[in-house]
């Protein structure tokens, strides 16, 4: 093992609107270092960083990020409502059930609820949607 994961850094035109954006969808307050740099410390998860670059988004994201939710179409109706945009139809297979959405940064993302009994998932995501 060379190390352990600091924070995951995603580059936007944009740091503290998606720092707003992101602790809506995650939690944690968004906490602005500077103009070029916000980030947010979820409950159980490493943070999660915003760092001004002068490029535009232009292509598909190598790495995205899976929430895990309880019911992935009021969690995507809600992550619309919070400024996401829905990228074509839920899709349910036998692992589970995810929906591709985009961060207002263009940034692709998933809500996912893998076909697990309720018992099974982590207690946030229980008490998440009710």
């Amino acid at each position: 093992m060379i190390g352990r994961i600091d924070e995951v850094v995603v580059d936007c035109r944009n740091p503290a609107a998606l720092a707003q954006f992101w602790s809506l969808v995650l939690g944690g307050t968004p906490e602005h270092r500077s103009e070029d740099w916000s980030y947010i410390d979820p409950p159980g998860w490493t943070r999660l960083a915003f760092q001004r670059v002068p490029e535009v988004k232009q292509v598909k994201n190598r790495l995205h990020i899976d929430v895990l939710v309880k019911d992935v179409p009021q969690a995507a109706d809600t992550a619309v409502a919070l400024g996401a945009v829905r990228v074509g139809s839920m899709h349910r297979d036998s692992p589970g059930s995810f929906q591709v959405l985009l961060d207002p940064e263009g940034n692709e993302w998933c809500v996912v609820r893998p076909n697990t009994p309720e018992s099974l998932l982590p207690a946030q995501v229980q008490e998440n949607d009710r």
